[in-house]
């Protein structure tokens, strides 16, 4: 056996997972991501997705997908940079442009790579990039490719935040970086202080907005609109594989920075562009999202009804105030015993563990969508309160 394959053999926490018949992942979807999925020939209620506008089934999206991919074709062949920028493309740049209030946006193909391919590229040598310590992956990788200083916060500690900005040299760029909705916790970023603080201190601001769009404010604009700061807010990144149900990214800013991140940003440059069909599909999307703000009241409605089931119920779910209800195990084994239990009961919840969370911290990840009914979460409590009581998570 060659080195590499003998240092890798050595990580077997799968196998053993598997073996223990508690391994979580990969489990296979054989019908579309509604609030109702088969899995292995199985019925299962899904809380585990990210639409949180249920319109990744939409007939009025598919089919605009489906006459994109008839007039452009499958895919693009080659990077925006190139030869990868359809008519398509530029339509949907300036419609997010104007969805989001900001003077440009340029399309990437993940919302990982907006993230990776903006934080890494915007600041220099001896500028700084400070970010909250609960800040998405992409976020954080996008920090340790670029060159720049690094200064993490405590999560949404505001004191915290100012207490890294005063060890910044006043003359240098200051970026803070935050999750505007954090993926895990369900929790909303300070966005009013963020900003205040980046006032006095002369520091840029980048909200990641993939949990808050579709969710928050007015037709689904994302937090820094609900809390009126977009403006102060230098740069919003999106994600279109969320309530957008589609696949790619955005980042919405000014001018001077999309023209330096077009001729900059690697992730941008180096990869092909998002499908005609992806393009098409976030283009309708934000046309339902702005005519439909029922859509939006109705997620809400079913996010407070399961959140005060929750309560009811005794479960441990944090600070979280939206769509996303961490509800704790704080133990690796253990939650991935109540996930394949609940899988069983016809729940489907996401696990998250360490090295994700730390092992205390261990948690079920269970979200809403709009298409989601009161009945549905009713059965979810009563699935949870059963298996939690099982494993003595609650009494």
């Amino acid at each position: 056996m060659k080195l590499l394959q003998e240092k890798l053999s050595k990580y077997t926490t799968p196998q053993e997972a598997k073996a223990a018949g508690i391994y979580p992942y990969f489990r296979a979807i054989s019908s579309e991501q509604d609030p109702e999925v088969i899995i292995n020939g199985k019925k299962v209620l899904m809380f585990g997705s990210n639409c949180y506008t249920g319109l990744v089934n939409d007939p009025r999206i598919k089919e605009a997908a489906i006459e994109a991919t008839r007039k452009y074709g499958t895919g693009c062949a080659g990077s925006p940079f190139l030869n990868g920028t359809l008519d398509l493309h530029k339509k949907l740049e300036a419609r997010i442009a104007e969805y989001i209030g900001k003077e440009d946006v340029m399309i990437y193909s993940t919302g990982f790579e907006v993230n990776l391919g903006v934080v890494s590229t915007l600041t220099g040598r001896e500028d700084y990039i400070l970010w909250d310590e609960q800040d998405h992956a992409s976020i954080i990788e996008g920090r340790r490719l670029s060159f720049s200083q690094s200064l993490k916060y405590k999560h949404n500690d505001m004191e915290s935040l100012e207490k890294q900005l005063k060890k910044c040299d006043p003359d240098k760029v200051k970026l803070i970086v935050t999750d505007s909705v954090f993926s895990m916790e369900g929790d909303v970023a300070n966005v009013k202080e963020i900003t205040r603080l980046a006032k006095q201190y002369n520091a840029s601001v980048m909200v990641d907005e993939a949990h808050g769009i579709g969710v928050f404010g007015r037709g689904g604009r994302g937090v820094c609109h609900h809390y009126g700061v977009a403006d102060d807010v230098d740069l919003i990144m999106g994600t279109f594989s969320k309530s957008f149900a589609s696949l790619g990214g955005f980042i919405a800013t000014d001018k001077e920075i999309t023209n330096y991140l077009r001729h900059h940003s690697r992730s941008y440059i180096f990869t092909a562009s998002i499908t005609p069909a992806s393009t098409a599909a976030a283009l309708a999307a934000i046309d339902i999202m702005e005519q439909e703000p029922e859509r939006q009241e109705a997620l809400w409605a079913v996010t407070n009804y399961a959140l005060d089931g929750f309560r009811n119920m005794g479960a441990e779910i944090g600070h979280t105030s939206t769509p996303i209800i961490p509800l704790y195990i704080r133990d690796n084994f253990k939650t991935f015993a109540v996930t394949r239990d609940l899988l069983e009961e016809g729940i489907f919840v996401n696990p998250v563990v360490s090295p994700a969370v730390a092992p205390q911290d261990t948690l079920i990840r269970f979200s809403l969508m709009a298409t989601h009914t009161k009945e549905q979460v009713t059965t979810a409590l009563e699935k949870i309160q059963k298996v939690f009581r099982a494993h003595g998570i609650i009494k």
